[in-house]
């Protein structure tokens, strides 16, 4: 209950914030113009329409999260502020487990706004493709099969931002906004490219050295290439909820449980006086 108290607060601090606001009009603005820009792909545009989108809302919902994480964690341990709440009968694992809820109740209200413009985007987009290229008119039940298609990238997309966060808030117990935004943006990059140099190095495409530090990174840090579904998705694949989405899940969990977990240990002994 404590916990879920200090959610709700991080939760409206994080809407509230004009970083909230800026990043919701820049990625809005952003899945609108693509609809009608022109990717040369002879007349296979709402492909490549699927995979940035998907892609812009991942990252732009990632950035709000480490902003979040580093304005009500990191933020109120520097300027004391902590210490107040903590002197109250709430625990350091309850100020954790809140505010990672919090983070991510924000979020997923960017991720639903941004998630249903761009679900709109690609109902349209797909009946302005096929008027502009062979003069037709699309069915409408089509329309909605292409929006379907979609929904378990985008859900795939959410248990990324989910996962980063988690990490974010562990880091944020120790390190400045600026340190936790270098290495939560260090680690999806790794993490998306890692276990591409890994099978690269497997076919002995890349130098050893190289592939050494793939399979170290790809090891230690999380696989979010798993989590990448633009790529299938854009091919016209049909990712399936129970075969791939629901492990996916499972993934989420225990990484974020693990990463909230290494929050508490460096939280615990954490001086706030």
């Amino acid at each position: 209950m404590k916990s879920l108290t200090i959610a709700f607060a991080t939760a409206k601090e994080a809407i509230r914030q004009p970083a909230f606001f800026v990043l919701a009009s820049f990625a809005g603005a952003l899945l609108l113009v693509t609809i009608w820009v022109s990717y040369f792909t002879f007349g296979e545009d709402i492909k490549m329409y699927k995979d940035t989108g998907l892609t812009t809302i991942s990252f732009f919902c990632m950035l709000l999260a480490l902003l979040t994480a580093s304005s009500t964690v990191a933020d109120e341990i520097e300027g004391k502020t902590a210490i107040t709440l903590l002197s109250k009968p709430i625990n350091r694992r309850q100020f954790i487990v809140g505010k990672f809820l919090g983070i991510e109740l924000g979020v997923l209200v960017l991720y639903v706004v941004l998630g249903a413009l761009f679900a709109a985007g690609v109902y349209y987009k797909y009946a302005y493709d096929l008027r502009e290229s062979a003069g037709g008119l699309a069915e409408s039940a089509k329309q909605w099969e292409q929006v379907r298609q979609v929904m378990p990238g985008l859900v795939l997309g959410f248990f990324e931002v989910t996962l980063l966060t988690s990490i974010s808030v562990a880091i944020s117990t120790r390190l400045p906004m600026l340190a936790n935004l270098v290495v939560c943006i260090l680690i999806f990059f790794l993490g998306h490219l890692s276990p591409v140099l890994v099978e690269a190095s497997r076919a002995q495409q890349i130098n050893e050295l190289i592939g050494f530090m793939a399979k170290f990174f790809a090891f230690i840090l999380p696989s979010l290439e798993f989590f990448n579904a633009g790529p299938s998705i854009s091919t016209g694949a049909v990712i399936p909820w129970l075969g791939y989405v629901l492990p996916a899940f499972g993934y989420c969990v225990l990484y974020s449980g693990a990463a909230l977990l290494f929050a508490f240990l460096l939280f615990e002994d954490r001086d706030l006086a």
